[in-house]
């Protein structure tokens, strides 16, 4: 349920099936939905907006999203938004606002795929960063928990070097947080890659099977080194670097220094050299195992969201996906600007045209079974 959301005044939708697609032209309100759907989740969602664009233009200015899910725990709502004249986002689960956001992230997750990314590893860093830690997030809802308090010591530290307070003990006391965290954060995405990695390599099929690997020296150090040794030289590092941070305005050493490296497994071609169709298939590849790897290693399936996902790829990789995600249990919505590519899913997915606020079943695919008529109202 949508309320002044984007461009949606209200909306109720009742899936009908596990593969949803919608389609129409752009500005029609197909990413709008899915980025209501990643909002579900914690996070900034899928287009990593503030609050404050969120609320639908000509609107009261607060917006709502809310979903029914079955879950490991029973049926369960879930519903986020902001209230109007406020910027703070606040999330209630049955009702009740939950103990924090891990509660949510520990009965549902999401992962998705947008077009933005097609230049994930021709921008900088942080781009990559994000899109790896969202990763692990879906895995390890306390990651979001190390990150935060890591990035809040490294900004303080960073601050104090930056006006020339030369207090050591709170100096000392910032970089032992830095180290615990940065050893913790480096830890979970060192766990992830190493299993998503089996996860591709076990699953390859018609998409390239892709290699992750980390450029961090505190990850690298982990690999050889117990955990209590790493955070001791990090913590040693950040006191030996402290005029150097200080010239350079930001700390060089933690995990906020972290990049993800993908590249071709086959051809050991690095994704930053790859075509923009390999680079999408590539993508693609990972995508689908970190789902199929969450629905393994938490016992339910995550939301699917797939933002353009036939863009770039050529007629045998979009037949490929297309029986990828009919073989998935996960619940699947695709978007895309031309309903007939998608006419292979027709007897297992439905298909709603989108405008005008609304959704407007397809006939040509799965319809639910109290559709009269292609009007805008819930489904």
């Amino acid at each position: 349920m949508l309320t002044d959301f984007r461009s949606y005044a209200a909306l109720t939708w009742r899936p009908a099936a596990r593969i949803s697609v919608l389609y129409g032209p752009n500005g029609t309100g197909k990413t709008n939905l899915l980025e209501a759907l990643s909002l579900i989740v914690p996070g900034r969602g899928l287009r990593g907006a503030r609050n404050a664009d969120l609320p639908r233009l000509d609107g009261p200015g607060g917006w709502a999203v809310a979903g029914r899910f079955q879950t490991p725990e029973g049926e369960t709502i879930i519903g986020t938004g902001c209230e109007p004249g406020s910027d703070r986002r606040v999330f209630r689960l049955d009702g009740a606002a939950p103990r924090n956001q891990a509660d949510i992230s520990r009965i549902i997750a999401a992962v998705w795929l947008t077009p933005q990314m097609d230049r994930l590893f021709q921008e900088g860093l942080s781009g990559r960063r994000r899109f790896l830690d969202r990763l692990v997030w879906a895995l390890e809802p306390g990651h979001a928990r190390e990150m935060a308090s890591h990035d809040t010591a490294v900004g303080s530290r960073n601050r104090l070097l930056a006006e020339g307070r030369q207090d050591r003990a709170w100096l000392s006391g910032l970089e032992d947080s830095i180290a615990r965290h940065a050893v913790a954060a480096s830890a979970a995405r060192l766990g992830l890659v190493t299993r998503l990695n089996a996860q591709i390599a076990a699953g390859a099929g018609a998409f390239p099977p892709g290699r992750i690997g980390l450029a961090c020296p505190i990850a690298e150090r982990l690999q050889t080194e117990p955990a209590l040794a790493v955070e001791d030289w990090l913590r040693d590092g950040l006191a030996a670097n402290r005029p150097r941070d200080s010239a350079a305005g930001t700390s060089l050493l933690g995990a906020h220094r972290t990049d993800m490296r993908l590249t071709d497994a086959g051809t050991g071609t690095p994704a930053a050299l790859a075509s923009t169709g390999q680079q999408k298939a590539l993508l693609i590849g990972v995508i689908l195992a970190h789902a199929a790897l969450i629905a393994s290693a938490r016992g339910f399936a995550p939301l699917l969201l797939l933002d353009e996902p036939a863009v770039h790829l050529d007629a045998e990789r979009r037949r490929a996906l297309w029986d990828v995600l009919m073989a998935l249990s996960a619940q699947t919505v695709i978007t895309g600007t031309d309903a007939d590519i998608f006419l292979p899913l027709a007897d297992h997915a439905e298909a709603l045209a989108t405008g005008s606020g609304g959704l407007h079943p397809d006939g040509r695919f799965l319809r639910p079974e109290t559709d009269t008529a292609p009007v805008p109202t819930a489904l």
